[in-house]
């Protein structure tokens, strides 16, 4: 089969502390590699815990979180992503507000950047994080695979827009627990009305004042559950073919029908 194998590794996060969570995750990324993996996700924030309001949490643009994930891609011949706290070089000197990127780094150092486009308004998170404005979407080994972080989810126009050009959708997230059915169910939705994959990853653990149950969950095109997990750490493995999605859309022609 033609196609990409991606573990998604739901971990916890050591509360503001880099080098411990590079510790942390350095041998479950090993780990991933010796299982096949061609892809490996980590969560959103996966270095610091989700804390933007914490003044100097931003990396300069290629700092050491950036750096962990490139190493460990040249390390182990493989793709490795998740999103940390980075200050674009286009910041200006009254705005050091840092972006959500993630960061998506490949095994012949190329790197990747989606700027996390929708603050979380909810917790007034646009105070201390800058919204990006570009869709992502990176073809590795034959699969078009497209960049989205938490609180995007919830908005299905963008994925829409990028369907026709996508295989699948990586979410990585810090979604907390008491609203996980919403995170469940729109995973499971956005992979059956755009008939493509939905790879959720979650953390767990707590931080932040703030509980995570993770559900990491991998959906195939017709929306079945390929690979999920709760409550603790585990690594999640599927199979991306971008040959099912083509055939289930073109059996199933509904993304022709959009108006």
């Amino acid at each position: 089969m033609s196609g990409l194998r991606v573990a998604a590794i739901q971990h916890e996060i050591v509360w503001h502390d880099r080098e411990a969570n590079f510790a942390r995750l350095a041998p479950t990324i090993a780990g991933a590699a010796a299982g096949g993996a061609g892809l490996v996700l980590l969560t959103e924030t996966f270095s610091t815990g989700f804390s933007f309001d914490t003044p100097g949490i931003g990396e300069r643009e290629g700092g050491p979180s950036s750096q962990f994930l490139a190493e460990q891609a040249t390390t182990h011949g493989l793709w490795v992503g998740g999103s940390c706290p980075e200050v674009s070089p286009e910041a200006t000197d009254d705005d050091q507000r840092p972006s959500n990127t993630f960061v998506l780094a490949g095994p012949d150092g190329t790197v990747h950047r989606y700027r996390k486009i929708h603050p979380f308004s909810h917790a007034e998170e646009e105070k201390y994080v800058r919204a990006g404005n570009d869709f992502v979407t990176v073809e590795v080994d034959g699969v078009r695979l497209s960049l989205f972080v938490c609180y995007d989810l919830r908005f299905a126009d963008e994925f829409w827009t990028l369907a026709a050009d996508t295989d699948a959708y990586l979410v990585i997230a810090n979604w907390p627990a008491k609203r996980r059915v919403h995170w469940q169910t729109l995973l499971r939705a956005r992979a059956i009305e755009n008939q493509a994959y939905v790879v959720g990853v979650n953390r767990v653990g707590s931080g932040g004042g703030l509980e995570y149950s993770g559900d990491s969950t991998i959906v195939d095109p017709l929306g079945e559950v390929l690979a999920s997990g709760a409550g603790g750490e585990t690594v999640l493995f599927a199979d991306i073919d971008p040959a099912h999605v083509a055939s289930t859309r073109a059996h199933f022609r509904f993304l022709q029908d959009r108006r």
